[in-house]
Parts: structure tokens; C-alpha cells; sequence
């Protein structure tokens, strides 16, 4: 008895104790305890010194020092299996010994000395089916109260038989695996030899729930993990999140560095807005545009890809502004006369002024050719040779060059003779050294002239090459 007092304590104590036992997690439970066996609260009525008013149920149902029969060892072992939706069925094996069966009065009501058992045994196996009263509501599954039906074979002193009945009972969990159970149950015998003995069987246990699977380990079962393998983390079914970042590694872009979830538990070590992974500049505050690097110029090229970090350039030009090293407006990349200055309409080059356009002229003037012809008079070559310094002055100046002739003769042939004298001047030109794109020859015949043709001297003066500087 003083087992079985310990128990009732030990239940008692555990009243506001949390712990969330989840039975279909651990669908198999081991309850074992003690049980008492009290024939006097059942009510048994013709019972020897229990009979007329005195046989009423639950008549000093707490009395246990005079009722309750007891050993004092574990005396009650229960298989349960949880079946599903707060409903379980298990089968109790009990075992007691009878000493006494409560106050006992004769027909008078008169006290008896005697007692009914003398030191008899008692076996009972029971098959119960019990509803968890607390799928009813949420929260507090660490209180788990039921109500029970209950079905077995009683062995009672030298007598046995079929008995039924139902009860109370609830499971305070200590933790997910482990209870104190206490439970009442009344047995109503059916063999007309225990029709007296029917009887209220207490028990108090031990409660062991098993059976989930958890293969990983951590804490969550396989049938709630998503990730059966690898051990996790409840409040993400059971998935890592290895950096510990709150973010699970299957939605971690960084799984082995900490990080927010605005960069997919990724960090952003310089606070840039831009993600480590994306990072070029991963310690230096930067752009998005510019893979999170700066730039300082301001020219949208990082500065770590600047040649000149502190002054604005363009790309091509590594980031640095253009030169204009001769100072003649003309950026160095366009002009084609970097280190002497020109002018913007000849691209940076310098061009010839008027006097040297006059000095050319005055040269052209003096080009004589063989009569009718379009070879040219040995004292012309000298000339030419002084033109062609010029031209060599002014590397990209164009110049054209006109063919004239006086009026002798037919105009047709005149036009032909013209061609072909300016073309000479141009082959002589191109033949020491100057570029063919340089310079243009036309022949306008006798259409242009500058002085009579009716004297000597006039069409001496119509006979002529001119140079004009192309713009």
C-alpha cells in the first residue's frame, strides 16, 4: 500500500507540469504500475455485509486504508496502441492479492468480524478502448484525459468469468515519451458465482509511448520531416539551416555564411545593398549597377577598372579624359596632327594660309609644257619639286588641280589637251610621294580664261595649272 500512496503523490505533483506527448508520433505505449481492488464502492448488492441501504456505488470510494485491496509491487503491466483520431486500444495484465472486501455488516447490520478472503489471489486480463478527451481542444496536450470501455476475465479467489465495464482515466506527460497514468475503471462480472464481487480496479503507472521513427535524429518524425536524412530544425520540418541564419538551406543561396532574408541568407558585408555573392567590392561600399564597387569620378566606371579614379573619362579611354596635347581644340583621339596644332576643319592638322595657297600658284604658273603636249619642259621639274615640299608640309591638306588652255585650236581638243596636262601634274606628284587621295586633277579647256586670247602674252597666260586648297 504505501507503493501505491507513493504513485498517487508522484501523480499529483506532475498537475502543471508541459510537456507535448503527441501519441500519433509514438503509437506504442508500456504502462507499468500498481492497482487496487475495491469491492465495497462497486455497490454489490446482496453482497454478504453489504446488502439494503449500505449497497450503494461509490460508497466511500476514497477509503483506502478499509477498502482497497493492494500489494505492495508492481502489479499492473498495459500494451497500448494508438489507433487514430484520440481513440486507443490496449490489454491490461493485473495481478493482486485479496485481504479484504470493505465494511462488512450481517443482515441486522450487524459489524462482522470475518472477512469474506482469506489472503485469495486475483488476475485480471482486460482489453480496453479509450477516447483522448483532449482532441477536443488545442493546446495542453500534456494533459490528456480519457474515457474508457472495458472488456476482460476476472479471476477472483477460486471463482472466474467475463466481465465489463468502463471508467476514467488521463496521462499526465512529463515529456513526449513519458507520463504518470492513473485510471478507475468499474467491472461488472457476468458469472453468476461473482455477482457480488463486482469491483472498481485502480491503477497507477508509468506511461513509456514508442514507435515514431527518426531517422536523422533530430527530434522531428520522419513522417513530419522533409528532410529525412539530414537533422534539422523543427520549425522548418526537420531541414537544416547549417549557418544558423533562420533561413533553412534549401531556400539559403549561402548556406555556410550568415546572412538576411532580402539576399536569400546572403550577407551584405559593406551594407551596399548588393549581395556578397554579387559583390565585386565586397569590403568597400559600391553600386548596384557597378557589381557593388564605387566610383568616385563619377564617370560609371568602377574605380578599380579607372586609370584616372578622380577624373571623369570615358571608357574608352580607360576612364580618362581625352588630351588635346597641341592645344588647337581637337581632342587627341580625333586629330590626325596630335603634337602641331591646326585647325578643327582639318582635323587637328594644320592647313596652308593663302600666301602659301599663292606661293603654290605662283610655282603652278611657271610649269611649262612641250607644244601641245602634256610633257613637261626640263625647267618645269624644279618646279614642281618646290610645289611638292609644300604639299608635304601639310600631310592632310587636299588640294585640286585645274588644267587651262588658250583658245588656239578646236575647243574639243583644247578640253582633251587640259585633261591630260593637269593629270600630268597629278602623276608627277603622286610618283614622289604624295597620297592619291590628296590630290584631284579636272582640265576646263579654253571655257575659263584670265586674259585675252587675241595677243601673245594673253594666251600665254591662258596657258596654265592652277592649285586651289579643297576645304
Amino acid at each position: 500500500m504505501k507503493q501505491f500512496s507513493k504513485l498517487l503523490v508522484a501523480a499529483s505533483l506532475v498537475l502543471g507540469v508541459g510537456a507535448n506527448a503527441q501519441t500519433e508520433d509514438n503509437p506504442w505505449s508500456i504502462t507499468v504500475g500498481a492497482n487496487a481492488v475495491d469491492f465495497y464502492s462497486a455497490g454489490n448488492d446482496g453482497a454478504i455485509g453489504n446488502s439494503g441501504e449500505d449497497a450503494k456505488i461509490f460508497n466511500e470510494f476514497f477509503n483506502v486504508s478499509d477498502q482497497w485491496n493492494m500489494v505492495p509491487s508492481i502489479s499492473s503491466i498495459t500494451v497500448g496502441r494508438y489507433v487514430g483520431s484520440g481513440v486507443s486500444a490496449d490489454l491490461t495484465g493485473s495481478f493482486n492479492k485479496l485481504d479484504q472486501y470493505g465494511n462488512k455488516f450481517d443482515e441486522n447490520g450487524n459489524a462482522l468480524s470475518e472477512d469474506v478472503f482469506d489472503e485469495d489471489n486475483y488476475f485480471g486480463l482486460d482489453l480496453g478502448v479509450n477516447y483522448h478527451l483532449n482532441t477536443l481542444w488545442n493546446g495542453m496536450n500534456w494533459l490528456d484525459p480519457y474515457v474508457r470501455g472495458n472488456a476482460g476475465y476476472n479471476w477472483i479467489a477460486d471463482e472466474n468469468g467475463l466481465a465489463a465495464g468502463g471508467g476514467l482515466g488521463i496521462n499526465f506527460w512529463l515529456t513526449e515519451n513519458i507520463a504518470i497514468k492513473a485510471q478507475s475503471v468499474y467491472k461488472n462480472n457476468f458469472a453468476e458465482e461473482l455477482e457480488n464481487f463486482n469491483h472498481f480496479q485502480h491503477t497507477v503507472g508509468v506511461n513509456f509511448s514508442f514507435g515514431g521513427k527518426d531517422t536523422d535524429g533530430d527530434g522531428v518524425y520522419d513522417k513530419d520531416d522533409a528532410c529525412v536524412d539530414v537533422p534539422g530544425l523543427a520549425e522548418f520540418k526537420g531541414c537544416p539551416d547549417t549557418d544558423g541564419d533562420g533561413i533553412q538551406d534549401s531556400e539559403d543561396a549561402c548556406v555556410d555564411t550568415p546572412g538576411v532574408a532580402e539576399f536569400n541568407g546572403c550577407a551584405d558585408t559593406d551594407g551596399d545593398g548588393v549581395a556578397d555573392p554579387n559583390d565585386e567590392c565586397v569590403d568597400v561600399p559600391g553600386l548596384k549597377e557597378l557589381n557593388g564597387c564605387p566610383d568616385a569620378d563619377g564617370d560609371g566606371i568602377a574605380d578599380a577598372k579607372d586609370g584616372c579614379p578622380q577624373e571623369a573619362g570615358p571608357a574608352a579611354n580607360n576612364g580618362c579624359p581625352w588630351t588635346d596635347k597641341d592645344g588647337d581644340s581637337v581632342l587627341d583621339k580625333d586629330d590626325q596632327c596630335p603634337d602641331v596644332a591646326g585647325t578643327v576643319a582639318n582635323n587637328g592638322c594644320p592647313e596652308p594660309s593663302d600666301v602659301v595657297v599663292k606661293q603654290l600658284n605662283d610655282y603652278a604658273k611657271t610649269i611649262l609644257f612641250n607644244s601641245g603636249k602634256s610633257s613637261f619642259k626640263d625647267q618645269t621639274v624644279e618646279v614642281l619639286k618646290a610645289m611638292n615640299a609644300i604639299f608635304k608640309e601639310y600631310p592632310q591638306s587636299k588640294f585640286a588641280l585645274e588644267g587651262h588652255t588658250d583658245s588656239a585650236g578646236s575647243a574639243k581638243s583644247n578640253q582633251l589637251l587640259s585633261e591630260r596636262r593637269a593629270n600630268a601634274v597629278r602623276d608627277w606628284f603622286l610618283a614622289n610621294g604624295i597620297a592619291a587621295d590628296r590630290l584631284t586633277a579636272k582640265g576646263f579647256g579654253e571655257d575659263k580664261p584670265i586674259d585675252t586670247n587675241k595677243t601673245r602674252a594673253g594666251r600665254a597666260n591662258n596657258r596654265r595649272v592652277e592649285v586651289k586648297l579643297v576645304k
